[in-house]
């Protein structure tokens, strides 16, 4: 039975649960070790609870997080289920990132190989990973639209790219949502990005509203990350930058505990205040956790609420940038 609201993917897109399952780190290898048989429950319990929005992508554990979805949708009804996949980025076998790959024929072949793993006759919504410098984002975003006349995408989306790279999106096909890291910690959408997208009408998927487990309370100085934990190489978690922002989360905890609240249900319930046309992203690899983020769909959030919110974790405020060196390097968003 349905116990979450909705809310519409952009002027273009479908109605969707207003949270959305990130399902990246049901895969080991992201953060640390997962559980295969609760990865599943937990998307079982999701799509009962109403969650429609299922977001994976093809490197994710190279291919094993879209057979992992595949597998949780056995028996299910494919039309209630929204499946959002990232495509274009190469690993190799050590796990190593070797670059993006957007050029239109790789869009068909990475979409064919998406399809079979995820056991679908299309994907919902299907996004380049990043942009790729050596191709035009017309040129990928038109082999995409190819595919959606074909039947085998319903929508268009983006990842991580910034204002100029949206507009040229977007006159070549309608584009649906921009996936991008926003949160209390990370909100460099707001001076350009966030504009452009809701003068198109795009919808933002946000991903990270609780910093990667910073904000949900749980992270302290003295947490070992398990082997292989993409925070291992996180500025933000690292040395002086972890005590400042374990400063700010102490802030925080305050506000959500004169709610009744945790911090990660007052993180989600902020990213859920900022606008209808924002659907926050929570990445929760078990039930429990699961539990957590839909109660912050049923927080209410005063104008004094969101005013503490602010005052707790002020924008800016956070140390250390959201990627390493390497990784900002890509990110047309930041440029």
């Amino acid at each position: 039975m349905s116990t979450i609201s909705t809310r519409r993917l952009g002027a273009t897109g479908p109605e969707v649960s207003a949270l959305g399952l990130g399902c990246m780190g049901m895969s080991s290898g992201v953060y640390g070790p997962a559980d295969r048989a609760e990865s599943i429950a937990t998307i079982h319990a999701a799509l009962d609870a109403g969650i429609n929005l299922l977001d994976t992508g093809d490197f994710y554990a190279q291919g094993h997080n879209e057979m992992l979805v595949g597998e949780a949708l056995r028996g299910r009804d494919r039309d209630r289920v929204l499946l959002s996949v990232k495509f274009g980025a190469q690993r190799g076998p050590a796990g190593d990132w070797l670059g993006y790959d957007a050029r239109p024929v790789a869009v068909k072949n990475f979409l064919a190989y998406s399809l079979n793993r995820l056991g679908v006759e299309y994907v919902d919504v299907y996004r380049p990973a990043r942009l790729d410098p050596l191709v035009p984002i017309e040129d990928t975003v038109g082999a995409i639209a190819d595919m959606v006349h074909a039947g085998y995408v319903r929508h268009i989306g983006l990842s991580e790219v910034g204002a100029a790279t949206i507009r040229r999106a977007h006159a070549v096909h309608p584009i649906a949502d921009l996936q991008i890291e926003y949160s209390l910690l990370s909100r460099g959408i707001e001076a350009d990005i966030l504009p452009t997208c809701r003068e198109l009408g795009i919808a933002v998927t946000a991903y990270g509203v609780i910093g990667r487990g910073m904000l949900s309370g749980r992270w302290t100085a003295d947490s070992v990350a398990a082997p292989g934990d993409f925070r291992t190489r996180g500025p933000r978690f690292q040395g002086e930058n972890l005590q400042h922002n374990l400063n700010l989360v102490a802030a925080l905890t305050k506000v959500a505990e004169a709610r009744g609240a945790s911090p990660a249900q007052v993180a989600i319930g902020w990213a859920l205040s900022r606008g209808a046309d924002i659907v926050p992203l929570v990445g929760a690899r078990t039930r429990d956790r699961l539990a957590e983020a839909l109660g912050a769909a049923e927080l209410p959030l005063s104008d004094d609420d969101l005013a503490a919110v602010e005052r707790a974790v002020p924008p800016g405020a956070a140390a250390g940038d959201r990627y390493d060196a390497h990784q900002m390097a890509v990110l047309d968003s930041e440029r």
